[in-house]
């Protein structure tokens, strides 16, 4: 992916060497768990988390938590960069559209952090806080997404900030609203249903992202669109859970099956037509 001439955004929130240490969080076990499982890519985190308690405590500079490698701040700079070449994609087409998009904030933090939405750690992966605009990605999560799910290669990092960018702008359109109501009083398949939706299209977002950004500024190389493909792929319900669990149930799914989270990308990748990621109006996902 070419990447290192672009601008860098100056929406990254920097918080990496601050300790977050919880209090108390309400729902035990079972909550951490729904977390780990349902919120690895990009779920409001404030639907499981209930903390009572948080307190922060920088760590100084200099000392072995606070200091950072040169791979670090490089993948840093990778991040704000993308960053900014979303905000200049999602401008254009939401004045294409007679809206103005409002630029969300990128925090970067280490371990666990403190959101609007609530306390998370590391292990529940990037995730997008509606209630303060704002998606948190621990940037080890990107060796994890290398060894554990074998995806590697900057463009299918940059898809992950372009999911989870995804929910903030189903977030500024009113959809995410939309779904939460209709999940309240749904059963649970119906709701579940619904995540999916919501999951799927912020991934055919994402390929509408690639789409433009790869016309205007020609930042996909080749094998760069296989290595996106093979992330989605690696964070198939379907594939999690058979790691996870041994086994799949559909009916349980939250974001999608390998084969859907391939599928929606490509539609937006592929036309980056806004009204091809419409996931509310299709029976067949």
């Amino acid at each position: 992916m070419r990447w290192s001439d672009g601008r860098k955004s100056e929406n990254v929130e920097d918080r990496r060497g601050v300790r977050v240490s919880r209090g108390m969080l309400g729902g035990g076990i079972g909550t951490v768990i729904l977390v780990l499982i349902s919120l690895y890519f990009g779920v409001d985190p404030s639907v499981f988390l209930n903390q009572k308690t948080t307190q922060e405590v920088s760590v100084p500079p200099g000392s072995v938590a606070g200091e950072r490698t040169a791979e670090e701040n490089r993948m840093a700079e990778f991040v704000s960069v993308v960053l900014a070449d979303t905000e200049d994609t999602w401008h254009e087409i939401f004045r294409r559209g007679g809206k103005t998009y409002e630029e969300p904030k990128l925090v970067l933090f280490t371990d666990a952090v403190d959101s609007a939405c609530g306390f998370a750690q590391s292990a529940v992966g990037p995730f997008y806080c509606p209630r303060d605009n704002k998606v948190y990605i621990d940037l080890k999560f990107y060796k994890d997404l290398q060894d554990r799910f074998h995806a590697s290669g900057e463009f299918a990092q940059a898809y992950v900030i372009a999911h989870e960018i995804g929910h903030h702008v189903q977030n500024l359109l009113g959809i995410s609203d939309k779904v939460l109501s209709m999940q309240q009083g749904a059963d649970k398949a119906t709701a579940n249903n619904l995540s999916v939706r919501l999951e799927l299209q912020a991934d055919c977002l994402a390929g509408i992202w690639a789409y433009h950004a790869d016309r205007s500024r020609n930042i996909v190389e080749a094998g760069d669109i296989e290595a996106a493909l093979r992330a989605a792929s690696s964070i198939g319900d379907d594939r999690i859970q058979r790691q996870t669990q041994g086994h799949v149930v559909p009916e349980s799914f939250t974001h999608g099956s390998s084969q859907q989270r391939v599928s929606w990308f490509k539609r937006g990748i592929e036309t980056g037509d806004f009204e091809q990621c419409n996931t509310f109006k299709t029976e067949r996902l």
